[in-house]
């Protein structure tokens, strides 16, 4: 994933590297339910020492993506696991990833084309 040029710094892919491993932490929390609420760039920027501005700066720099879109696929992705390898209700996959079931159906939707149930029901194997 990382775009490595000659004006790419050691620091830089540093915290590229780090934000991941954070990103990918707080996306395991989410998944074992142990995460009260979704963290935002000035938490992930606070957890590295530098600040939200340049964190986003600098993993848009070195990815080419923004650091809301790798949460957000990350969050993705993470939905449409839970949907397929879950019995929950989509109300309660939205409550674990800290959505409440309409904000939920409107994110996913708006990154799928189709609503979560559309999404379980396309993929469910009978």
């Amino acid at each position: 994933m990382e775009i490595t040029t000659p004006d790419v710094s050691l620091r830089q892919r540093e915290i590229v590297k780090q934000y991941i491993t954070a990103l990918d932490k707080h996306i395991d929390d989410l998944r074992a339910g142990k995460a009260e609420q979704v963290l935002e760039i000035r938490d992930f920027a606070g957890m590295l020492h530098v600040h939200p501005v340049h964190l986003s700066n600098t993993i848009k720099e070195v990815t080419g993506r923004s650091t809301c879109d790798l949460f957000e696929q990350r969050l993705l992705d993470l939905a449409k696991e839970l949907l397929l390898t879950t019995n929950h209700t989509i109300a309660h996959i939205a409550a674990q990833l800290t959505y409440d079931p309409s904000n939920f159906t409107k994110f996913f939707k708006h990154y799928t084309g189709i609503t979560p149930k559309q999404f379980r029901q396309m993929n469910h194997k009978s």
